[in-house]
C-alpha cells in the first residue's frame, strides 16, 4: 500500500458493529475478491472485497475474515485467514502479510493460514447454529459474473445443509452506510488530496491543452501525495463531452470558450473522496456560462439545505427537482407550458437534469445503503446537481461531498473553490 497506516480502531469498531447485529451462536465468514484474469498471463490490479476490507483492513487476495462472537475459545472469536508466505513465491509476486503485520492492521490477534483453515473452519460451524454468509447487494450491481463470494455461499450450502444461513450484506447495508468519526479522518484525507490537486489543475488547464494530460496531471499528484490512485475513471469532459455522464475516453482538445468538467476523487487508505467541478477553460465564465453555473450552485447550495436527517432520497431529489424546475425557468429553459404538460413520470426538468442528486459515498464510491428509508446522522453522501444543454453544447455539474449531522450536514469539501469568483481569481494566477 501507498498510504500511511491506519488506525486499527477503524477496523476493531467495525468488527463489533457487525457482531452485536449477528444472532445468538452463529458465525460469519468473510472471503476475499477474485484475481481476474485479463488477457494472455496477465491479471487485472487486485481489488479487496469492501466488507472484507471494512472489518479489517486487509488489502491481500485469497484472505478470510471469521466472526464467532460466542466461541467457546476467547481465541477464536475473531480470526483472520491469510496465504502462508512462500519465499519463492515472493521472488516473483512481492512480499505476503506476516502474522504481526496483518495484526497490527487489522487489530485481529488470531492470524490462521489458508492452508489450515479448512478443519478448523468445520469444528466451529459444528458448533455454530447460524452462519451469515456474504454477497454483493449493493443496488447499482450490474454484473451477473458468479464471483468468489457467491461460489463460497454454494460450497457452504452444500457441506453444511441443516444450518441456517443469514445475509451478512443485509446487516453491512445498515451498518456500512453510518460512517464513524475515524472513517471520516480517512475520507477527509482523500478529499484534501483530491482538493490539493484541483488547486494545481486551476493554474495547469489553458486553450490547447488535452484532456488526457489533464487526466495525467491528476494521476501524478495523487500517487505523489500517498493515494492508491483515482477513486474512479476520471472524467475529464470539455466542451460537449460534459453532457455525457460517464464520458472517460478523455482525448479531445480543451478549447478557449468551453468549460470543461471534471470528475475525479482521489482513494486513499480505502476510502473515496468524489468531487465535480465545472471551469472556463480560459479562466473566465462568459455571462452565460455564469448564469447557468449559478444556477447549479443554486442548487446545490438548495440540495444541502434539505439534506438532513429524516428525509428520504426519493422525496430528497423530488423535492431538489422542484427547485431546479424554478431555476430553469429564470434561466429560460422551461416555461409555463413545458410545466403544465409534464409528465409526472419524467417531469420536464429531466431535460435538462439527467441524473440523481445524491449517492451513499465511503469504501465504495456508490456505497451501501437505503434510498427509501429516512437518512439518518452518519451517512457520507454527495451532492451533485448538473445542467446539461443540448442546444447549447453546454454540461456544468458542481460536486461535493457531506457528512449528516443530527440538524444538517457537514460540507467536508468546504474549502475546494466553487464560486465563480474564486475559480476565475486561482486561474489568473497561472505561474
Amino acid at each position: 500500500m501507498k498510504y500511511l497506516p491506519l488506525d486499527p480502531t477503524i477496523f476493531i469498531n467495525n468488527r463489533k458493529r457487525f457482531s452485536k447485529k449477528m444472532l445468538a451462536n452463529s458465525i460469519a465468514v468473510f472471503v476475499s475478491n477474485d484475481e481476474w484474469p485479463s488477457n494472455g498471463d496477465a491479471l487485472h490490479a487486485f481489488k479487496q472485497n469492501s466488507d472484507l476490507f471494512w472489518l479489517s483492513g486487509i488489502e491481500q487476495e485469497d484472505s478470510m475474515v471469521i466472526l464467532f462472537p460466542d466461541c467457546p475459545d476467547p481465541k477464536y472469536r475473531e480470526v483472520l485467514v491469510l496465504v502462508r508466505p512462500n519465499a519463492l513465491k515472493e521472488k516473483w509476486d512481492g512480499k505476503r502479510l506476516r502474522a504481526a503485520e496483518a495484526t497490527a492492521i487489522s487489530g485481529i490477534s488470531t492470524i490462521v493460514w489458508l492452508d489450515s483453515i479448512d478443519a478448523l473452519l468445520q469444528g466451529w460451524i459444528h458448533l455454530a447454529d447460524t452462519i451469515y454468509l456474504d454477497t454483493n447487494e449493493n443496488d447499482r450491481k450490474a454484473s451477473n459474473v458468479r464471483t468468489r463470494e457467491y461460489r463460497f455461499v454454494d460450497e457452504m450450502k452444500l457441506s453444511y445443509p441443516l444450518h441456517q444461513f443469514q445475509r451478512a450484506a443485509k446487516i453491512m447495508k445498515e451498518i456500512r452506510a453510518i460512517k464513524t468519526k475515524e472513517e471520516i479522518v480517512v475520507v477527509q484525507k482523500a478529499i484534501d488530496i483530491t482538493e490539493n490537486t484541483f488547486r494545481k489543475l486551476l493554474k495547469f488547464i489553458q486553450p490547447g491543452v488535452n484532456e488526457y494530460e489533464i487526466e495525467a496531471e491528476i494521476w501524478h499528484s495523487f500517487l505523489s501525495q500517498r493515494a492508491t490512485g483515482p477513486a474512479y475513471g476520471s472524467i475529464i469532459a470539455s466542451g460537449d463531452n460534459a453532457r455525457t455522464l460517464h464520458y472517460v475516453s478523455n482525448n479531445a482538445v480543451c478549447k478557449s470558450g468551453d468549460l470543461i468538467l471534471m470528475d475525479f476523487g482521489a482513494e486513499y487508505g480505502g476510502y473515496n473522496a468524489d468531487l465535480t467541478r465545472t471551469i472556463p477553460v480560459n479562466g473566465k465564465f462568459s455571462a452565460r456560462q455564469k448564469q447557468v453555473y449559478n444556477a447549479c450552485l443554486h442548487l446545490h447550495n438548495y440540495a444541502k439545505s434539505i439534506l438532513k436527517p429524516g428525509i428520504s432520497v426519493v422525496d430528497y431529489t423530488e423535492k431538489v427537482g422542484d427547485e431546479a424546475t424554478k431555476q430553469f425557468v429564470k434561466i429560460g429553459l422551461l416555461n409555463k407550458p413545458d410545466i403544465k404538460n409534464e409528465d409526472p413520470a419524467n417531469r420536464a426538468y429531466r431535460k435538462y437534469l439527467y441524473h440523481g442528486i445524491s449517492h451513499h459515498l465511503g469504501i465504495d464510491v456508490h456505497d451501501l445503503g437505503t434510498r427509501t428509508a429516512p437518512i439518518q446522522a452518519g451517512m457520507l453522501f454527495t451532492i451533485e446537481p448538473g445542467i446539461y444543454i443540448e442546444e447549447e453544447q453546454m454540461g456544468i455539474r458542481i460536486e461535493n461531498n457531506f457528512w449528516i449531522t443530527k440538524s444538517g450536514s457537514i460540507d467536508l469539501m468546504k474549502n475546494i473553490p466553487i464560486t465563480v469568483e474564486e475559480i476565475e481569481t486561482l486561474m489568473k494566477k497561472k505561474k
